[in-house]
């Protein structure tokens, strides 16, 4: 369907500056936007923080009447409707927190027509004197927010939403938006069906989540990783998902008494200490919330730094829903899985009491998170092939592509896979091919007389992983394609079907090895510099506390980290200059801004800063910068092979950076990166030598202590240490 650029009669740009504070639309909103403008059903799969609310919040706000908003949680209703509130826009719950005086006061403030949105759950659209309620409103239209719940393939399949289609037609001829985060193809389909949007327009955004970093870490000694990588990220906020309640507390004390702001929230918690427990993380009270999956649907906090999943997803679709919550506000995220097979084998037998065609979907979906776990390709073009997306390069912003495994070429296997496929007629699943170019004349394979095949152990002499590992990257190059209709069946694409016309090398690696010893696991650098005056942008930030907790109100309400990093760069000190700044409209820099203008004034005039036209800010030389740099990450406990990367040194560079602060006076504590470098026998030894030596020259106690059982990088690493605790 052909969608108009302009929709006639809505101001809808002007409607986006003087509410929501933008200047222009992202991505594909604004077609989308006015595809519902013109009462077209419109299916909306939008990756998190891409915007997907703004797709019907804006026309709700610009047509008359009032839109009802399905929603799954009424955590996520309470959310949405304090965030519009903030912007000045009437919108309300309707649901079962409400008393019956507080349900009639929404309904009647409904039909006086002065409510834009309505949120309401699945289950209140169902009554049948709510379903009165709504003939007599007449709604503009019916957004279908979580849309991925009415499929049995999507992360949070919910029965009632397979009922909404029934309801509404009872209620009127009313057109709809479906929107989800997380769509596989068989989902879409079953959304399109369900719904009967057959007609429906299908606006879709690549799921491709740039600002987030992707690694998998095998699990072992995971408590201690945990807590190396909290501490790192010192400040920020993140989740950490647990499967079982159990877990959870665990979790959340390990880290409490770790000196982490953190606590647990999970649906067996008294209901009050639960909605503390997220009131205070999104209000910045807490640091860390450990959950199970219970916990984020409902959150739509823009600052979460990282997301931890301590025990390993149900599913990829889950695993992309629950890092989509971190970077929304399209700063870096770091997504950190530990990865254990065992904890896979233990999610199967949580699914052996279940019917079995849904054990089956289960076992299907563990086994796709299985091969991306364990796989040694891009993340990112995993991911998104998962997806139904194709990503060409690879992303070089996950943990595979930051440490890649050695590739090796292959024509002849790739033939052999395809033809596998094709004469077994495109009708079974990755195993069984894999029995069967092994040469594994199981039983299966014998009923079926594909041992009688030429493809029948062609790939014998490759381990069973690898042919496993390289039918799975035959399908990301788009030689294969999975059947959407029978899930866990592979079918030849059209590029599969002229690859066996004119067959090419292809690339491949071997899956990645998640070792049973309890060993240490190095941890992956992620570093990123940014250009905003941060000691401002920290300033900021705190101010932005102290408001909220005196509005109570979010944090997030009054402005994100994105707007405090723009102001941190540009300095504006009037509310024309604040309103320049992107997400900041002129009723919002009324109602919030002056505190945050004093305050840089302030700045500016204590440190001398001048910002005419171009700002210039006053800096020190290199030399400060660095010492400054090494100083806040030291502090942030940043491994050292970290800070080399991130300033493209080598480890000589840095000590030698590191020794003459030392030597200038400067205490520095590296004991969180001495426990993990050197022996805690040879350190104390180096220390005595300090101690008692007349000279702290290296090369002399190189020769004391023997240069064959010392580095000099350890010796250097521990004079320094020597230097910090006993001279500065």
């Amino acid at each position: 369907m052909e969608v108009s650029e302009v929709k006639v009669g809505y101001d809808i740009h002007k409607t986006l500056s003087e509410v929501f504070g933008y200047h222009q639309f992202r991505g594909g909103q604004e077609k989308i936007i006015n595809n519902v403008l013109e009462k077209n059903n419109t299916l909306v799969i939008m990756p998190t923080g891409a915007g997907k609310s703004l797709c019907y919040q804006l026309p709700a706000i610009v047509m008359e009447g009032t839109a009802l908003i399905i929603s799954p949680l009424i955590a996520l209703m309470k959310n949405q409707v304090d965030f519009l509130n903030a912007y000045g826009i009437n919108a309300r719950v309707l649901n079962s927190t409400l008393s019956k005086s507080e349900s009639n006061r929404v309904k009647r403030e409904s039909l006086e027509g002065k409510v834009k949105m309505l949120y309401i759950a699945p289950e209140s659209l169902a009554k049948e004197d709510n379903i009165d309620f709504f003939k007599k409103l007449n709604p503009s239209f019916v957004a279908v927010d979580e849309a991925h719940c009415i499929s049995e393939w999507g992360h949070d399949f919910r029965p009632e939403y397979r009922r909404i289609k029934e309801i509404i037609k009872g209620i009127g001829d009313l057109h709809l938006i479906a929107l989800t985060a997380t769509a596989t193809p068989k989902v879409e389909s079953d959304i399109i069906k369900n719904l009967q949007m057959e007609d429906a327009t299908i606006f879709k955004s690549s799921f491709n989540r740039e600002n987030l970093f992707y690694e998998i870490r095998p699990k072992k000694g995971a408590k201690k990783q945990l807590i190396k990588f909290v501490r790192e990220r010192q400040g920020q906020s993140g989740i950490v998902y647990c499967w079982s309640r159990k877990k959870v507390e665990e979790i959340a004390e390990f880290l409490k008494v770790n000196g982490v702001k953190a606590r647990p929230y999970h649906a067996g918690m008294e209901s009050k200490d639960r909605v503390q427990n997220q009131d205070d993380f999104l209000n910045e009270n807490v640091d860390v919330i450990v959950a199970t999956i219970a916990f984020g649907m409902g959150i739509d906090k823009p600052d979460i730094r990282f997301v931890v999943h301590y025990d390993a997803p149900k599913s990829l679709e889950s695993y992309y829903q629950e890092t989509g919550r971190g970077g929304r506000d399209g700063l870096e995220g770091h997504c950190l899985m530990f990865y254990s097979y065992n904890d896979v084998m233990k999610l199967e037998k949580f699914n052996k009491d279940k019917a079995v065609s849904e054990k089956e979907n289960a076992r299907i979906l563990l086994e796709e998170v299985i091969q991306f776990s364990e796989s040694s390709v891009c993340r990112r073009k995993t991911l998104l092939h998962y997806f139904g997306e194709h990503f060409e390069k690879d992303c070089g912003f996950c943990d595979n592509c930051k440490y890649p495994k050695e590739e090796f070429e292959e024509t002849e296997a790739v033939v052999s896979i395809i033809r596998a496929v094709e004469q077994t007629d495109e009708r079974f699943g990755i195993q069984h091919l894999i029995n069967l170019l092994k040469g594994n004349a199981n039983s299966y394979v014998v009923s079926y007389g594909h041992d009688k095949l030429d493809t029948f152990g062609a790939c014998a002499e490759f381990e069973e992983e690898l042919v496993g590992a390289m039918i799975r990257q035959v399908l990301i190059y788009g030689l294969l394609e999975k059947d959407i209709e029978t899930v866990g069946l592979i079918k030849v694409s059209d590029a599969g079907r002229a690859y066996l016309k004119n067959p090419y090398e292809l690339s491949f690696s071997k899956n990645r090895e998640f070792p049973d010893s309890d060993e240490e696991v190095e941890d992956i650098p992620v570093l990123s510099g940014k250009g905003h005056d941060k000691v401002l942008f920290d300033l900021l930030k705190k101010e932005r506390k102290d408001q909220a907790d005196k509005l109570d109100l979010p944090p997030y309400v009054i402005f994100q980290d994105p707007q405090f990093e723009e102001m941190a760069t540009v300095y504006p000190t009037t509310f024309d200059e604040l309103v320049l700044i992107n997400g900041i409209g002129q009723g919002k820099a009324r109602k919030f801004g002056q505190p945050f203008l004093d305050l840089i004034k302030k700045y500016i005039e204590d440190n001398d800063i001048i910002t005419p036209g171009d700002v210039l800010v006053k800096s020190s030389g290199a030399n400060s910068k660095n010492k400054i740099f090494i100083i806040s990450q030291i502090d942030k406990m940043a491994d050292l092979e970290e800070i080399c990367e991130m300033k493209g040194w080598t480890m000589e560079t840095l000590i030698t950076e590191i020794e003459n602060i030392c030597l200038s006076g400067t205490k520095l504590n590296l004991d969180y990166y001495l426990e993990d470098f050197i022996d805690e026998d040879k350190e104390d030894e180096i220390f005595d030598y300090f101690m008692n030596s007349e000279s702290d020259s290296v090369e002399d106690a190189l020769d004391e202590l023997g240069d064959d059982h010392y580095s000099e990088e350890e010796v250097r690493l521990i004079r320094v240490k020597f230097l910090s605790e006993v001279a500065n």
